[in-house]
């Protein structure tokens, strides 16, 4: 802890282009206009310093922590258009959030599994939605995970065949797959593609599992065919009614990287599943008192190497 706060005062102290002062400052309405901190607000939250960075540390390439605790050394841009057949294989949306980073061998993967997609299904190409942060870390907003580089929302709306504009990246919104009463997948929406895409990304070694809304795990269970030993990876969770959120495992050669534990055996279609659509999930009863939120997570509270890399230069 107090090697990380005094890293924390010694880059306070410099100030070059993308000075820690600067990410020091609580998040602000309009960006570039920091507000000011009260004194007795305790420490800075290590959402508002890793979210302000606006470039990767210059750093050998390493994924540091836990999926939701963590940091990302040495990260890789995944380019905003891929290569062009019938429109580029991967396009990048929401451009302004700058969180198309990733791990080395994530964008490796998001590379071949959009050359994969058009073999298998009749997309032409992914939208691919938030990966990391520059120095991954907390997110300002959203995200509990997507820390360390290896995580990665790939849209259930297939590219459309032709560039995006800018605009266009932060105005489209996904497809929602799942039906108003939340029950099984909307008719209007959902292909038998949709399945086949998500078994791509699933066969490929080094995904360690995907999360999607269990009504989107329930028309798998439902219409995949052929060998199901890839339902295993396909993990039902809450949201995820507009993309598939892809998990890689921990690189080689990266000891820092915490691993999350096995998935169960087993193509997860049973009772498990079934618990997803009982009135506890779907119609949950209000608190009596609601559940006080918790504080969020600061530098301290990261891998003692999460400070070196928020100040790497």
């Amino acid at each position: 802890m107090f090697r990380a706060a005094a890293i924390v005062v010694l880059l306070l102290a410099g100030a070059p282009a993308l000075a820690l002062a600067q990410q020091m400052a609580p998040p602000a309405a309009v960006p570039g206009k920091p507000a000011e901190r009260p004194a007795a607000a305790g420490p800075v939250p290590a959402k508002e310093l890793f979210g302000r960075v606006e470039g990767p540390a210059p750093l050998a390439a390493r994924s540091i922590g836990f999926y939701s605790r963590g940091c990302l050394a040495g990260a890789e841009a995944l380019a905003v258009n891929g290569p062009s057949w019938q429109g580029p294989s991967w396009q990048v949306m929401r451009l302004s959030r700058n969180r198309n980073f990733g791990h080395p061998d994530l964008v490796a993967f998001l590379e071949r599994f959009s050359a994969q997609v058009p073999k298998v299904s009749s997309w032409q190409g992914i939208l691919v939605g938030d990966m990391s942060q520059p120095r991954g870390g907390p997110m300002l907003t959203g995200h509990a995970s997507h820390q360390i580089g290896l995580d990665a929302d790939i849209w259930l709306t297939p590219s459309p065949g032709r560039e995006l504009s800018r605009e266009d990246r932060e105005k489209l919104s996904a497809s929602m797959m799942v039906r108003a009463d939340r029950r099984d997948i909307d008719p209007a929406n959902w292909r038998p593609d949709h399945w086949k895409v998500i078994r791509a990304a699933a066969l490929d070694p080094r995904v360690e599992r995907i999360f999607v809304n269990a009504a989107i795990k329930k028309a798998l269970c439902r219409e995949a065919s052929g060998d199901r030993a890839f339902l295993a990876k396909v993990r039902p969770y809450w949201g995820h009614d507009y993309h598939m959120h892809v998990r890689l495992t921990c690189p080689a050669g990266n000891p820092e990287c915490r691993p999350q534990e096995a998935p169960p055996t087993g193509e997860g279609c049973g009772s498990e599943l079934d618990w997803w659509f009982t009135d506890e999930v779907l119609h949950p009863k209000p608190e009596k008192e609601p559940a006080k939120p918790k504080p969020p997570l600061t530098l301290a509270d990261l891998p003692e190497a999460c400070a070196a890399v928020l100040g790497a230069r």
